[in-house]
């Protein structure tokens, strides 16, 4: 059974975790290299090689933050190329999916 490897906080992104690691709040633009760190954090969240619906990517976002809307680091994984997505299936962009990952 995969167990996910909890990065270390970083001086970079503590400013932005609970004594508990979980994300308390979202750099503005001007700190990008702080959002960075933040996805890079939350990428070692996901099992490489895992697929995750909508909700199971929602819910390991939501374990780890106390953001309102966990929705918003979720577009930024995928944005930034940390997650893919292809029909509401996310997953490692550094990993492939498993093979049912594709539908179609």
């Amino acid at each position: 059974m995969w167990t996910a490897t909890i990065p270390p906080m970083t001086k970079s992104i503590a400013a932005f975790q609970d004594e508990y690691g979980r994300i308390t709040g979202w750099p503005s633009d001007r700190r990008r290299a702080h959002q960075l760190a933040i996805l890079d954090y939350l990428t070692g969240l996901f099992e490489p090689g895992r697929r995750y619906d909508e909700a199971e990517a929602l819910a390991v976002l939501r374990d780890h933050s106390t953001l309102e809307n966990p929705g918003l680091l979720l577009t930024e994984l995928v944005d930034g190329d940390y997650l893919a997505a292809r029909d509401g299936t996310y997953w490692r962009a550094d990993s492939r999916p498993e093979p049912q990952a594709y539908r179609g």
